[in-house]
C-alpha cells in the first residue's frame, strides 16, 4: 500500500484535510477562472449581447460536465473505497474502465451538440440578436468537449489516490493557459466569441495531456495496465450508479438554467438574460470552492468508511461541515454589502445596456443569493452521502432541491406577482432562495436521522467479517489436528 493512501487512515485530520482540500479548492477556484474569465473578457472586450449569448449556452456546458461526473463522480469514491479495503487491483480496474467510458460518452455528446446546435440554442433561450454569437461559441466548445470531460474525470481519479496537489497542478496549467490565450484570441487575432471558445478548448486539452502523463507515471498510487481500460459492465455500471447523484445535481442545474432563461426571456428580455449570466457566475463563487473542499475530503471519508474507521469519518465530516458553512457566510455577506462590485466586473460602462443591467443586477443578486448562506451545509451533507456510497439518499436530496422545489417555483412565483413585467422578472429570481431554504432544512433533518445509523451498520458489518475470519481460522485448526 502506497504511503499516501496509508496517511488517509492515519494522519492527523487537522493536517490531512488542509493538505488534501487546499489543492482541490484551488483547483475549483481555477475552474471559476475557466467559467468566469471568458465572460469577463467577452463582456469587456466584445459587448453585453455577446456576454448574454455565452450565458445562454451555460445549460449545455453544464450537461457536458454532468456526463463526465456520471462516470467519475461514482468511479472515484468506488476506487477510494477499494483502496481502503486494500484492493488496489480492483481500484485500478475501476479507474481504467471509467476513463474508457468517459471517452465513449464524449463522442456521443459531441455528435449530438454539433448536429442539433442551433435548435438546442433556440430551445434554451437564444434570440435573433444572440444566436450567431451562441452558435459560434458552442460549435467550437462542443468540438473539444472530450478534453473538457476528460479533465474533469481525470482530476477526480488523481484526487481519489491522495494526490490532490497534482490534480490542482493539472487544472492550474490549463487555467493559466486560458487566461493568457483569451485576450490574444479575442482581441489580438480578432476572433471575438470564437476566440474565447478556442482558448478554453486548448487549455482543457493541455490539462488532459498532463493528467494522463501523471496517471501513467511512477508517482501514482495505482499502476494502470492496458487491460484495465477494457470496459466491463460489472465495473462501469456500479460507478455510474453511484455517480448518478452528482450527475443529477449537474444535469438538473442545466435544466434549472434552461427554465430561468425561458422565463427571464419572457418577462425581462436580453437585459434579464444578461443579468442571469452575471448571477450564475457569482453563484459559482459559492458552489465551486465548497465542491473543492468536499472533493478533497472525499478520499478521506471514503477510505476510512471502507476501513470501517467510523470515528475518523465523523470527525472529518464535522470539519468539512464547519468550513463549508463558514465560507458560505462570508460570500453571502460580501454579496449583500457590495452587489454592484460583482456586476461591474462583467460589463463595460460604455456598453448601451450597461446601466440597465447594473440596475437590475444590484437588486436581483441580493435576491438570488439570499439563502446562499445555507448552501454550505447542503453540500457537506449531500456529498458525504456520496463519499460513503449512499446513492439513493443523495439522489433524492438532489432531486428535491432542483426538480421538486426550484423548477415549479420558477414558473409559479411570477403568477403571484403579475402587476408588472419587472415584478415578474424579480419573482423568477426569488425561486432560488425559497427552494434553498426548504431543501437545506430537509437535508439537515435526513442527515441527522441517518448518518449515525449508517456508521453503526458499518461497525456491525466489520464485526461480522471478523467473526467469519475467526470461524475460518478455527475450522483450519481443527482440520490440521
Amino acid at each position: 500500500m502506497n504511503s499516501k493512501t496509508l496517511l488517509l487512515g492515519e494522519e492527523k485530520l487537522t493536517r490531512l484535510l488542509p493538505r488534501m482540500a487546499i489543492p482541490t479548492i484551488a483547483a475549483q477556484l481555477i475552474n471559476i477562472v475557466y467559467n468566469i474569465v471568458d465572460r469577463i473578457y467577452i463582456g469587456q472586450l466584445v459587448n453585453a449581447t455577446a456576454l448574454t449569448a455565452v450565458g445562454i449556452t451555460l445549460p449545455l456546458i453544464i450537461l457536458v460536465t454532468a456526463c463526465a461526473l456520471l462516470v467519475a463522480g461514482g468511479g472515484a469514491p468506488n476506487a477510494a473505497i477499494c483502496m481502503g479495503k486494500k484492493c488496489d487491483d480492483e481500484a485500478s480496474r475501476i479507474i481504467g474502465n471509467c476513463i474508457t467510458a468517459i471517452v465513449i460518452m464524449a463522442g456521443i455528446v459531441t455528435a449530438l451538440l454539433l448536429i442539433f446546435n442551433e435548435r438546442l440554442l433556440y430551445l434554451i433561450g437564444a434570440t435573433e440578436d444572440t444566436i450567431e454569437y451562441a452558435k459560434e461559441y458552442m460549435t467550437i466548445y462542443a468540438s473539444g468537449s472530450v478534453f473538457v470531460m476528460l479533465t474533469v474525470g481525470l482530476s477526480y481519479f488523481i484526487t481519489a489516490q491522495g494526490n490532490s496537489l497534482q490534480s490542482m497542478i493539472v487544472v492550474l496549467a490549463g487555467a493559466v493557459t486560458n487566461v493568457v490565450l483569451d485576450p490574444i484570441f479575442i482581441n489580438v487575432f480578432g476572433l471575438g466569441v470564437g476566440g474565447a471558445a478556442f482558448a478554453t478548448v486548448l487549455s482543457q486539452a493541455l490539462s488532459t495531456v498532463l493528467a494522463l502523463v501523471f496517471l501513467f507515471s511512477r508517482r501514482t498510487s495505482l499502476k494502470l495496465k492496458l487491460n484495465d481500460f477494457i470496459p466491463r459492465a460489472k465495473v462501469v455500471f456500479p460507478a455510474m450508479a453511484l455517480g448518478l447523484s452528482p450527475f443529477v445535481m449537474q444535469a438538473t442545474e442545466a435544466m434549472i438554467f434552461l427554465c430561468f432563461n425561458i422565463q427571464l426571456k419572457r418577462f425581462g428580455g436580453s437585459v434579464a438574460l444578461g443579468t442571469m449570466t452575471i448571477l450564475s457566475a457569482v453563484m459559482l463563487l459559492n458552489s465551486l470552492p465548497i465542491a473543492g473542499l468536499v472533493q478533497g475530503a472525499q478520499p478521506i471519508l471514503s477510505y476510512n468508511f471502507g476501513a470501517r474507521n467510523n470515528d475518523r469519518v465523523k470527525k472529518a465530516f464535522l470539519m468539512v461541515f464547519a468550513l463549508s458553512v463558514g465560507y458560505s457566510f462570508l460570500l453571502w455577506l460580501a454579496v449583500m454589502l457590495f452587489p454592484n462590485f460583482f456586476s461591474s466586473l462583467f460589463i463595460n460602462p460604455s456598453d448601451p445596456l450597461a446601466e440597465q443591467i447594473h440596475t437590475l443586477c444590484s437588486t436581483a443578486l441580493r435576491i438570488y443569493m439570499g439563502a446562499s448562506i445555507l448552501l454550505g451545509a447542503q453540500s457537506a451533507c449531500q456529498q458525504t452521502f456520496v463519499s460513503i456510497g449512499r446513492i439513493k439518499i443523495s439522489v433524492c436530496l438532489a432531486v428535491l432541491r432542483k426538480i421538486i422545489l426550484l423548477l415549479p417555483l420558477v414558473f409559479l412565483l411570477p403568477l403571484l406577482f403579475n402587476e408588472s413585467a419587472e415584478m415578474q422578472t424579480l419573482a423568477v429570481f426569488w425561486a432560488e432562495p425559497v427552494a434553498d431554504i426548504v431543501a437545506v432544512f430537509t437535508t439537515l433533518t435526513v442527515f441527522a436521522l441517518t448518518f449515525n445509523k449508517i456508521l453503526r451498520n458499518n461497525t456491525l458489518t466489520d464485526n461480522a467479517v471478523k467473526e467469519t475470519e475467526l470461524l475460518t481460522e478455527v475450522d483450519e485448526i481443527k482440520k490440521s489436528q
